[in-house]
């Protein structure tokens, strides 16, 4: 039985916000993360740093999710150095936001690409080791959006319906092989990702009357990584102050 300090989790795009909440809480647990970033390479070495002064194990490795064969080489290059996968997070993400009338093919499809197909190019080699290993924990980064829709974001809310499905489906292909399958699905948290938004209006249609913090959706993942979560499988958790 593998101990959590044997334990290896790759959390995509932890350089900064939700997923270095995630990244950081996962390596106070023990696990030796990786912290994937696309182009911040900075942020993603004070999320190591931090990890390191906390006494906890990490490293970064770059690669970009809309990229298929840098996403199977990541996983390779992982497993030949560990020996194993036993958490994958797919946090990483963006937004460009247009009314739909307005919105331009570029911005659909690069919403779609990073979300949608990012998780196909990551979890697929994922899901190869982990029913080699017939043990493993995915967890998947959705959004309220891709529960409730959201105006302005037609492309975001779809992209994150999606991975709603495609987190739904692929927990009752292997559920019966010791890996389980989830979505968190936050509402409206306190990161750069809510730059640009009227954030005193959104308060107002928040039951819970202010914006979340990286940490509690971070400690929602955390639950869903650990033994005690066995039988949570096909699920999605909202962390959104009571919106949906």
């Amino acid at each position: 039985m593998n101990t959590l300090s044997d334990q290896a989790a790759l959390v995509t795009g932890a350089s900064k916000g939700i997923g270095q909440a995630i990244a950081m809480d996962l390596a106070e647990q023990g696990i030796y993360v990786f912290i994937n970033y696309q182009s911040d390479k900075a942020g993603a070495r004070h999320t190591v740093d931090t990890i390191i002064s906390r006494n906890g194990r990490a490293e970064t490795i770059q690669f970009d999710v809309t990229i298929q064969a840098q996403c199977e080489a990541a996983v390779k290059d992982i497993i030949q150095q560990r020996g194993r996968l036993d958490i994958l997070v797919n946090n990483a993400g963006i937004r460009d936001d247009h009314l739909f009338a307005m919105m331009k093919k570029p911005a659909w499809e690069m919403v779609m690409e990073t979300h949608l197909t990012g998780f196909y190019h990551m979890t697929r080699p994922v899901v190869r080791q982990m029913l080699r290993q017939k043990k493993g924990r995915i967890i998947t980064i959705s959004s309220t959006a891709g529960q409730m829709g959201n105006a302005g974001q037609v492309n975001y809310s779809a992209a994150k319906a999606g991975v709603i499905g495609a987190t739904k489906a692929l927990a009752r292909e292997i559920g019966s092989r010791g890996i389980t399958v989830n979505a968190v699905a936050p509402g409206f948290i306190e990161t750069g990702m809510l730059q640009g938004l009227d954030l005193d209006k959104i308060r107002q249609t928040i039951p819970a009357g202010r914006l979340g913090q990286p940490e509690e959706v971070a400690a929602v993942v955390s639950f869903l990584c650990s033994s005690r979560a066995g039988y949570v499988n096909g699920q999605v958790i909202g962390v959104n102050g009571g919106m949906v």
